[in-house]
Parts: structure tokens; C-alpha cells; sequence
């Protein structure tokens, strides 16, 4: 049994933070139905490539993993009609259009709410339902732009750096979407009230300025590039191998930085005192140090000390590494309606971990619209009008 079996998710959403929100709670168990336009351009399921022998993307089968997927055209009337007779089963709705765009189609949380007074209703959009920027268009960049994070990252000489994943879109977004439906539904449990949720992606990445933030609220000094303890002022940082990868040291703690020091042969620094004197030679001289080694070489030699000194590695790398796979972090899951009838793919597995109600790996994604027929023929449709209402 899943831990949210039962529960029915109506998803409106797109690219990465709902679709990405959907399936961890489709993963834990609840019964996903995600409503498309047939003709509506979606960047994050026509990311390339196609699977070998399958009819979906890699992203389109990750992301709509354990959902179903159907078409409708929401600007004809009797579209809307087919979503409010789905509200009375999927008791949950998330979306992540522009403020207002919903109440325009008639879907908004007021009007289905009428329907359905246990509706949970969630939207995700950049900036919220509310303040200047809320019409504002945006991608992650821009919300960790605006949130004071990018200001302190990257280096002093080259600026802001950018990371090939979306903090804003997953962390925040996604992540905050999934928190409050999981705290929605409790408080649904207990009084038999649904509600409405304002996810926004820029606030969601407020607190990710974390110890900066923090420290500057009470009276402390502007955060700025290669500054502090934890944006390459400090020890903490990545360094270059002899064969041009990289190591990451995280050691902090006194016993972490003694360990260090005694993998890089330099046992006499292990008491930490040389940091409150000459912290920028200690570094240099790591720097160097980690240079006359490849990656792999000090992998082995970290790997006797506890010092917090790990590889720098790729995807491949990690789909193999042993600890991930006996965590089950590599789950091989079916593709269904693949040209051979069975096809398999490794996908990057949920990260919640429950002993009693495990997440589960039922299928991965469907096409696009594949239940179309098959959910709208249930409510009494005829192909006809299943035709109109695509």
C-alpha cells in the first residue's frame, strides 16, 4: 500500500516544478492524471533524445512516471465541463499557469471549489498570486537571480556560475508544492476542508540564502563572491586533479580539517591554528598538492580518512556507484507502449525513504494523451465529442 493510495491529483502543469511535484506524490502511491493541449508546445517532453524503441523522451518517461496523461482543449466550454465532473473524483488539483489564466477557462479554486468544498488547490508560478511581479514571466534563473542567492555565487573574477540544475524549479517550487499538499491533506483529514496553495518559486528560495541571510539580518556584512566560509573564501571548495577533475573538500569541523591535512602531507597544520593566520597560503598550497595527484588516486586516499573529500563526478559514474544502487537511487522501470512491448529504462529513483510504504516504480511514462479515450469514454463521451474536445 502507498502511502497516498486513494488519493486522485488532477495536474494542469508543464516543464519541470509541477511535473516533477506530481511524480513524487504519484511515486508515493496517489493516482496522477495529467490534462494536456494536444497542440501546446512543451519544452521538457520533447527534450531529446527518444528512447530506443519507445514513443516517449527520457524526460517525458521520467517525469510521467506512474501518471496517466490525457488531452483537452480547456478554451472549449465543454472541456471545462469534463474537468468539473473529474473534480468530484480528483479531489486535488495542481496547476501552474499565470495568476488568472484559470478563472478565465472557469477552473479556478473558487469556481470548483463550488463543486467540490474538499478540493486541495495547488498553483505554482514564479513570482505568487500576488505583489508586482506576479504577471511576470520567469525560469530559475531569473528566481535565484531575484532571491540574492546568484549574488554571492560563482567567483570574484568570473561572476555569477551557473549549475545545470533548476534549485529554483525542484527545490523550491516542486518540493514547496508537495510539502503543503502533504500539509493540506492532514489538515483536510481533521477538520474536512480543502483549501488553496501559492507556491511561488521566488519565495521558495528566499531561506536558500541560509547562513548568509541569516547572519546579514542581524547586523552582519553583505555576503559578496568568494567571502565566506561556505562561497570559496574558505577551505571549502573544489580542486583541480593532476588529470584536469576535480575533488570537493567540505572540512569544516576540526577533526575534518586534520584529517585533511594529513591526506595532503601536511600533518603539522592539523591542530587548525595556521587558518587564523595565513588561511589564504593553507589553500594555495592545497591547491597545488591536489595538482600532483589524479581524481581517482586521492579518491583512494580520502577514502581511509574521514575528512568530508569526495570526487568530482559524472552521471556515469555515479548510476554505478554502490552505495546509490543498494540505496535503490537507479530503479529500472517499464516503459509501456514501446513498438517491442517491452522496454526498460534506468531512471533517477524517489528520495523518500519510508520502511512501511516504500515509493513504487509502476510504469514509466506514457505518449502524450494516451488515456484520452479511455478516461473520457468512462465519463460517458462519445468519440465524436472526444474528438471536439481535443
Amino acid at each position: 500500500m502507498g502511502a497516498l493510495d486513494g488519493y486522485k491529483i488532477l495536474d494542469f502543469t508543464t516543464l519541470l516544478p509541477g511535473p516533477y511535484a506530481t511524480m513524487t506524490l504519484a511515486d508515493l502511491g496517489a493516482e496522477v492524471l495529467k490534462v494536456s493541449g494536444r497542440d501546446k508546445f512543451d519544452l521538457v517532453v520533447n527534450w531529446p533524445p527518444v528512447i530506443e524503441g519507445a514513443q516517449v523522451t527520457g524526460a517525458q518517461a521520467w517525469l510521467g512516471r506512474n501518471k496517466k496523461t490525457m488531452f483537452l482543449n480547456l478554451k472549449k466550454p465543454a472541456a471545462i465541463e469534463v474537468v468539473k465532473k473529474l473534480i468530484m473524483e480528483y479531489d486535488i488539483v495542481v496547476e501552474q499557469f499565470r495568476p488568472g489564466v484559470m478563472d478565465k477557462l472557469g477552473v479556478s479554486y473558487e469556481q470548483l471549489s463550488k463543486i467540490n468544498p474538499r478540493l486541495i488547490y495547488c498553483a505554482i508560478t514564479g513570482y505568487g498570486q500576488s505583489g508586482p511581479f506576479a504577471m511576470k514571466a520567469g525560469h530559475d534563473i531569473n528566481y535565484i537571480s531575484r532571491s540574492g542567492i546568484a549574488w554571492a555565487a560563482g567567483r570574484k573574477a568570473g561572476g555569477p556560475g551557473l549549475y545545470n540544475f533548476q534549485i529554483a524549479d525542484v527545490a523550491g517550487g516542486s518540493m514547496n508544492a508537495v510539502s503543503s499538499i502533504l500539509a493540506a491533506i492532514i489538515y483536510r483529514e481533521r477538520t474536512g476542508k480543502g483549501q488553496y496553495i501559492d507556491v511561488s518559486m521566488q519565495d521558495s528560495v528566499i531561506p536558500f540564502n541560509s547562513m548568509d541571510g541569516a547572519s546579514f539580518f542581524a547586523g552582519g556584512p553583505m555576503p559578496t563572491r568568494e567571502s565566506g566560509m561556505l562561497n570559496g573564501g574558505g577551505i571549502y571548495d573544489f580542486y583541480e586533479t593532476s588529470d584536469r577533475k576535480y575533488m570537493s573538500v567540505g572540512s569544516l569541523e576540526p577533526k575534518f580539517f586534520a584529517a585533511l591535512c594529513i591526506g595532503l602531507g601536511h600533518p603539522e597544520w592539523k591542530d587548525g591554528k595556521i587558518l587564523k593566520t595565513d588561511a589564504t597560503a593553507v589553500k594555495e598550497t592545497f591547491r597545488e598538492v591536489f595538482r600532483t595527484k589524479t581524481r581517482d588516486e586521492w579518491a583512494a586516499v580520502f577514502s581511509k580518512l574521514d575528512a568530508c573529500v569526495e570526487p568530482v563526478m559524472d552521471l556515469e559514474e555515479v548510476s554505478k556507484d554502490e552505495h546509490l544502487v543498494q540505496r535503490g537511487m537507479w530503479p529500472d522501470v517499464d516503459v509501456p507502449a514501446s513498438a517491442s512491448g517491452h522496454v526498460q529504462i534506468k531512471q533517477m529513483g524517489c528520495p523518500m525513504h519510508l520502511s512501511a510504504c516504500p515509493p513504487r516504480y509502476d510504469h514509466a511514462g506514457y505518449p502524450e494523451g494516451f488515456h484520452t479515450e479511455e478516461i473520457l469514454q468512462s465519463l460517458g463521451y462519445t468519440e465524436q465529442e472526444i474528438s471536439e474536445l481535443i
